[in-house]
């Protein structure tokens, strides 16, 4: 235990000094595992406070991220065709760049779509269980969710940082880094683990109200 509590302060020390090198060593413990567990549930309720005080950014920041993820990768798509098959003439990153935007197009608009219930949502079966039943299987949604979360946020972060500390260029480009872009999953996660918890929440309150505790979702509804 002393030595986790020891390998939890390198961590902090080495995320504080900013150093991609000291950090990519203090994350290869375990205890970068207890970090990134306190990382998720802390983020997420972090991320809750801030949307409970911006309620614009809690019904359209995951949403407005992804549309202008897409329109951009579209954009840069169209222009560099046309400009390849009628100029003759190509951006060298303009192949390896629209996957890094759909990275983070896909892992927000999974928030989004956790937020509406759209995942992991079974209505239809549910919807017959008893209640009791219910409660257990939205419960068991919540410990998977978070569970998700958990692996992808220390994970992922070990991959940003380990690129970070080799210097990993964008391929096509002089100065733009891949870990800028890497650094959006373990973001993207703690959203999703906030939308998981808050969906939660919401669930116990039904429960105590008498509420129903299955609805119908439909992507695109929120």
């Amino acid at each position: 235990m002393a030595n986790i509590v020891n390998d939890m302060r390198e961590i902090i020390s080495a995320f504080v000094s900013n150093d991609a090198w000291m950090m990519s060593e203090a994350l290869g413990t375990d205890a970068a595992w207890v970090m990134g567990a306190l990382v998720t549930v802390l983020g997420a309720a972090l991320v809750l406070a801030i949307y409970r005080f911006i309620p614009w950014a809690e019904r359209n920041f995951e949403a407005t991220v992804m549309v202008s993820t897409y329109l951009l990768i579209g954009g840069i798509i169209f222009v560099e065709v046309f400009r390849r098959f009628v100029l003759n003439v190509q951006a060298p990153w303009s192949t390896t760049l629209p996957p890094f935007l759909f990275l983070i197009m896909t892992w927000f608009g999974c928030a989004y779509n956790v937020k509406l219930r759209t995942h992991l949502a079974f209505a239809e079966f549910r919807a017959n269980m008893p209640r009791g039943l219910q409660f257990f299987c939205l419960s068991l949604d919540f410990a998977l969710w978070m569970g998700f979360c958990w692996i992808v946020v220390t994970t992922s972060t070990q991959v940003a940082v380990n690129s970070a500390s080799n210097f990993q260029i964008l391929l096509g480009t002089d100065n733009i880094l891949q870990w800028w872009f890497l650094v959006s999953v373990p973001l993207a996660f703690v959203l999703i683990a906030a939308r998981a918890l808050e969906n939660y929440l919401h669930d116990i309150k039904s429960l105590r109200s008498g509420a129903p505790l299955i609805q119908q979702a439909a992507i695109g509804q929120g």
